[in-house]
């Protein structure tokens, strides 16, 4: 269930990106697309949250909310706007390949600190290179 779940999100993801170039197109900065999607997002948790738990969601909600409560939040609108300028500069194959490549590269230092270096099979280092080249040789054929 959760393989499927990211596959969907993965398509989904590059969905959004296309739809926020073509309203970056029409728009004067990419601001717009960018508070566009943030407001979405905002409005349909906000109503999914009163849905479930009504005003005391609300209530838990500012408290929880304190400074390091907002980094994820700040670090998924770098990763959209980052998203998105590669969509318009370099195209949709080459952005996803080099957010996939970075992405695995984090997730394995992520990894290695959390479980020891020891977690880090050959194998997995040789799909992570495998991928790594793939990803390399996406973004150079993005030049021609």
């Amino acid at each position: 269930m959760v393989f499927l779940l990211l596959v969907a999100a993965g398509g989904a993801l590059v969905l959004q990106n296309l739809a926020m170039s073509a309203v970056a197109a029409r728009a004067s900065s990419l601001l717009i697309p960018l508070l566009l999607n943030s407001i979405t997002g905002l409005c349909l948790f906000l109503g999914l949250l009163l849905w479930q738990a009504g005003p005391a969601g609300l209530k838990e909600l500012a408290q929880v909310a304190d400074w390091r409560a907002f980094l994820p939040g700040l670090l998924g609108s770098f990763f959209v706007l980052a998203s998105l300028m590669g969509y318009q500069r370099l195209g949709a194959a080459s952005t996803i390949a080099l957010l996939i490549a970075s992405q695995l590269a984090c997730g394995l230092l992520a990894d290695a600190i959390r479980f020891g270096p020891a977690s880090l099979k050959p194998m997995t280092l040789f799909g992570a290179l495998l991928l790594a080249a793939g990803a390399a040789l996406v973004v150079s054929r993005a030049g021609r």
